[in-house]
């Protein structure tokens, strides 16, 4: 039985946890897993991005999946997330995530081709009719190349399970734009850290997080607090919080967020080829963001 997605709240983009010889890092995944889960995140992302998607085998997607699935016994939704070159393996993924017992996916855009707008909406209505899962559609132009316009959320909205936007354009009035255009057919998912704040109040209805894979006590309280109008509370948290929400735009975000994971307890560094873990001046600068954050770490009411 799945679990009804509602887009909002926190919804971390999971780590994945390797051990030292390459291999997945279950229990580790699953300690991350309570830690969050704990802290009242509403539901989990896996495979994304920070999650180091490009490089994980299908079958190692699915053990996370079942993992995830394990330890939420039904309390929050689990979504996979889905970025592939091909529309035929997309459409697989998508239905061994449904069949596996996910609760929805999140779709990125065609990966490595840079689709026009015509081949895009094609590509994202042929795997939505090929399931009956919720989805949240990943719009982030900044780094994948291509801008899902209001024009073509216009021809996504025939379809009832495209349901819900990570906005991660970088353009705060996008959230104003799409609202104005759509009021409320779309649930609009803040996606990134360093203007997570901002798009909450700015009518956003969650957080796709990143470093509340280190932090989701701090991240949480953000996002109750700005949901219940409390901004200068949720300012100051976010003040503090900001060199940290730093690490989560920069090329090598998942060394910076898993070294943070390392350092709270609840996470590992290790990363998998091509990708190679911190060292020297550019782990003790990293490192020095994290100490002094946690040295400074709110008190939580």
């Amino acid at each position: 039985m799945n679990v009804s997605v509602q887009w909002e709240g926190v919804y971390p983009a999971l780590l994945t946890p390797f051990t030292a010889d390459d291999q997945v890092d279950l229990p580790l995944f699953e300690k991350n897993l309570h830690a969050q889960f704990d802290a009242g995140v509403h539901g989990f992302i896996i495979g994304g991005s920070l999650g180091e998607a490009s490089t994980l085998l299908h079958e190692e997607k699915m053990a996370l999946l079942k993992s995830a699935l394990m330890v939420c016994e039904g309390n929050v939704p689990v979504l996979v997330n889905i970025a592939e070159q091909s529309t035929k393996v997309a459409i697989s993924i998508a239905k061994d995530a449904e069949a596996s017992g996910a609760d929805g996916l999140m779709l990125l855009p065609p990966m490595r081709y840079p689709a026009d707008a015509r081949e895009t909406v094609t590509f994202f209505k042929s795997v939505a009719q090929e399931t009956s899962l919720p989805i949240m559609i990943y719009n982030n132009p900044y780094d994948y190349k291509i801008m899902t316009t209001v024009a073509m959320f216009e021809e996504l909205a025939e379809l009832p399970n495209i349901q819900a936007v990570k906005e991660s354009t970088r353009d705060l009035t996008n959230i104003t734009r799409m609202r104005n255009a759509f009021g409320d057919r779309f649930k609009l998912m803040g996606g990134v850290d360093t203007l997570a704040l901002e798009a909450l109040l700015l009518g956003c209805d969650g957080w796709v997080g990143g470093l509340v894979d280190a932090f989701p006590q701090e991240t949480v309280a953000i996002y109750n607090l700005a949901k219940a109008g409390q901004v200068a509370e949720a300012l100051e948290i976010y003040r503090w919080f900001m060199p940290l929400l730093e690490l989560d735009i920069h090329p090598k975000l998942v060394q910076y967020i898993k070294l943070a994971a390392q350092a709270t307890g609840i996470g590992s560094e290790y990363v998998r080829a091509p990708r190679l873990p911190l060292i020297g001046d550019e782990r003790e600068q990293v490192m020095a963001i994290i100490e002094k954050a946690m040295a400074n770490r709110p008190v939580l009411v």
